[in-house]
């Protein structure tokens, strides 16, 4: 008897997980009752715990000491990916640290699924990176590695906007023309998809996406223009020398304002 596959959607903002249930695919719930869980990890200090989610947000803006960690998902494909920060005493590699939440995102699936899952079909951006196959090949594989190191055997990868329009798919009741737009956290993907009951039962279904496209823009990119336009000005950005002739360095302030940059 084969063991249960489930699917797991780690995005920039926040994250899914699904399993398939009576034959059809199930969202499961991550905290509570809620079938999303915030893509945030927070080191406490105080209890030497790591959390997840809301309850990790939570503990941050209660001013309990640790370092929260959001956006993570970001520093696939970039120079960040293959470096360690330091975490209290240890130095812990981002793509570790991307482990950590996939785990947990594993632990309920298999809490829902009633025993081990080892075949999952992870969801990925249609570009990690704009503009560069090596590099948007080189972030599907340390989320691979990342996966793998929590014990996924077998992984496959599905185009998030694709996986949208295979759902849409299951309602339709004529062939149709779709037009799926997926504005994430940190990616946008657009995708034309041919969609129908009859299409539905086929494996090869690379006929039917039409076009598939995406950039390396999305809601986190709006948080930092907000940061840099009206919080970081109060901080010192902008401000002059003491000589007037120059600006504070400005890096500064736009690395403060990202939060792959300041993970």
């Amino acid at each position: 008897m084969q063991s249960a596959f489930g699917g797991i959607d780690f995005g920039t903002s926040n994250s899914t997980v699904g399993v398939i249930r009576d034959g059809r695919a199930q969202l499961v719930a991550l905290e509570g009752e809620q079938p999303t869980l915030p893509s945030a990890v927070f080191f406490n200090f105080e209890d030497g715990h790591t959390y997840f989610g809301r309850r990790a947000i939570a503990d941050y803006t209660d001013s309990i000491e640790g370092r929260l960690m959001r956006s993570l998902k970001s520093v696939l494909g970039s120079s960040l990916a293959s470096e360690k920060t330091r975490i209290k005493a240890r130095l812990i590699g981002f793509v570790d640290i991307i482990g950590f939440f996939i785990s947990h995102l594993k632990k309920r699936l298999e809490e829902d699924a009633g025993g081990p899952v080892e075949r999952v079909v992870l969801g990925r951006p249609v570009q990690f990176v704009d503009d560069d196959a090596e590099a948007d090949a080189k972030a599907q594989s340390e989320l691979e590695k990342a996966a793998r190191a929590q014990g996924f055997k077998h992984i496959a990868f599905q185009f998030e906007p694709i996986a949208a329009a295979l759902d849409y798919e299951q309602n339709v009741a004529r062939e149709e023309l779709a037009l799926i737009v997926d504005m994430g956290g940190g990616t946008s993907d657009f995708s034309v998809v041919r969609v129908s009951p009859e299409r539905a039962r086929s494996d090869d279904r690379k006929g039917d996406i039409l076009a598939n496209r995406g950039i390396h823009i999305g809601g986190t990119d709006f948080d930092r223009l907000l940061s840099i336009a009206h919080v970081m000005p109060e901080l010192g950005y902008l401000t002059p020398t003491k000589d007037g002739k120059r600006n504070l360095p400005a890096s500064y302030f736009i690395d403060l304002a990202t939060w792959q940059r300041i993970n």
